[in-house]
């Protein structure tokens, strides 16, 4: 028989040993927010879900259960071998850990194939979650990476936490670069997975010396971050990144890519277009067309980007600040490990 646990039993069980969970909610459910790194093997698919949902509204709630239970039969074969292929323990879930889950484990453990059920379902997870950020006590000494568009912030994270160094990428969770053009290239997160992304990670990191992370506003894209990482980053040590402007320009080309969506970026820029003195929008719409990337990145960094920055980053309060000037990300990576290693020495 399948056993019932609690989403901490759960944590503590995959801290011990490998552990699949499995989301059985229909793919709109799972592609909206899930628990982090599980699959996804539906009960129902989504039109089987609608079909389901009104019966149980418009007819009755035996006529539901007739229709979920003649769905279900037709693909009971493939549904269990997709379950048997999974190696180790599994732990299904469905939205309240109700009739989805608790059926999918009944007839797994028929076919000796033993699952653990989640209470609660994802509901109680997402719960779990907003009232751990909502009550969240920040304790880590914290580094803040500021700087202009185009100083390579988020690479050097990158490059910092493939050293060993503890780093909450929230640009990464969120999937979006933080710009009008931040989106395109990447699949954007919306706020229950990025709340679900932050938090695990703030709990892995509890134990860590420091933590660094990018100076993000208060939105990122279409999420928001909490109130005390926004705090953060004025409360924390300031890094801030000096670099000239023809290596911001090759660091922005590096990752954003345009000569793969053009089209995209086209589109963007024209959201901003307005906010930019006429001649010059001209110009850099030009540029856009014309391939010649380079010459837009550097237009836009002096005349929008550069300005906006300035006037936001006024309003800081410097109250450990510290700058490196340097011409490339390898030397800021550089300059900002011998930096920590002085500091956290002490």
């Amino acid at each position: 028989m399948f056993q019932d646990i609690t989403l901490e039993e759960l944590r503590a069980l995959k801290n011990k040993k490998q552990m699949t969970t499995i989301d059985v909610r229909s793919p709109s459910e799972y592609k909206d927010s899930t628990l982090p790194d599980s699959l996804n093997i539906p009960f129902f698919d989504d039109q089987e879900r609608a079909e389901i949902g009104t019966l149980y509204k418009q007819v009755s709630v035996h006529a539901a259960k007739e229709r979920g239970l003649e769905i279900i039969s037709a693909k009971l074969p493939a549904f269990i071998k997709e379950f048997g292929a999974i190696q180790g323990d599994k732990a299904v879930f469905c939205w309240r850990g109700g009739m989805r889950s608790r059926t999918t484990a009944t007839v797994l453990s028929l076919m000796d194939i033993h699952v653990y059920r989640l209470i609660g379902g994802f509901k109680a997870y997402r719960k779990w979650v907003l009232d751990g950020l909502e009550n969240y006590d920040f304790k880590l000494k914290s580094y803040a990476i500021h700087g202009n568009t185009g100083t390579g912030k988020t690479n050097l994270l990158h490059r910092l936490k493939g050293l060993g160094h503890p780093v909450l990428d929230l640009e990464g969770m969120a999937g979006h670069r933080g710009s009008i053009f931040g989106q395109i290239g990447l699949h954007a997160n919306n706020q229950k997975t990025f709340d679900s992304l932050l938090f695990e990670e703030l709990i892995a990191l509890e134990k860590s010396p420091y933590v660094l992370f990018e100076a993000e506003s208060k939105r990122i894209g279409k999420i928001a971050l909490p109130q005390f990482m926004a705090q953060q980053k004025d409360i924390g040590t300031q890094i801030w990144i000096e670099m000239p402007m023809q290596s911001r320009v090759q660091q922005i080309l590096e990752d954003y890519r345009p000569e793969q969506f053009k089209e995209q970026y086209i589109t963007a820029f024209l959201g901003i277009k307005s906010r930019i003195h006429v001649p010059v929008a001209a110009e850099i719409e030009r540029n856009l067309h014309a391939n010649m990337f380079g010459e837009a990145v550097a237009l836009l960094l002096e005349h929008y980007y550069d300005p906006r920055y300035d006037h936001s980053s006024n309003h800081s309060e410097e109250i450990d600040r510290i700058t490196f000037s340097v011409n490339n990300v390898d030397e800021a990576e550089a300059a900002v490990i011998s930096y920590l290693e002085k500091m956290n020495e002490r």
